[in-house]
């Protein structure tokens, strides 16, 4: 079964930089100051280079009044797309008519 392609998704980072650092005038310190975690790990969220975990999803979620499964979803959606763009070719169905 072959895969189509759609565009890549919006990174969890480019959320949080252009939906709620921007915006709110705050600059990658002060979150990381707000949510006790080091600024080289939001600054590596933000540049895409490293993973939303769920503990992260739970701080932003808290800090930005979304939900954590947001930032999940996220996540979720590079993730997938990434791994599509390894596994051009998935197999059959294995069970016809489901």
């Amino acid at each position: 079964m072959t895969r189509v392609l759609q565009r890549e998704p919006t990174t969890p980072g480019e959320i949080l930089r252009d939906e709620f650092l921007q915006p709110l005038g705050l600059s990658q310190r002060r979150l990381a100051d707000h949510i006790g975690c080091e600024v080289k790990l939001v600054n590596r969220i933000v540049n895409g280079r490293a993973r939303v975990s769920a503990e992260m999803a739970l701080k932003l979620g808290s800090t930005f009044k979304t939900s954590p499964q947001f930032w999940l979803n996220a996540q979720e959606a590079v993730d997938l797309h990434a791994a599509s763009k390894r596994l051009l070719h998935l197999p059959e169905p294995l069970l016809q008519g489901t």
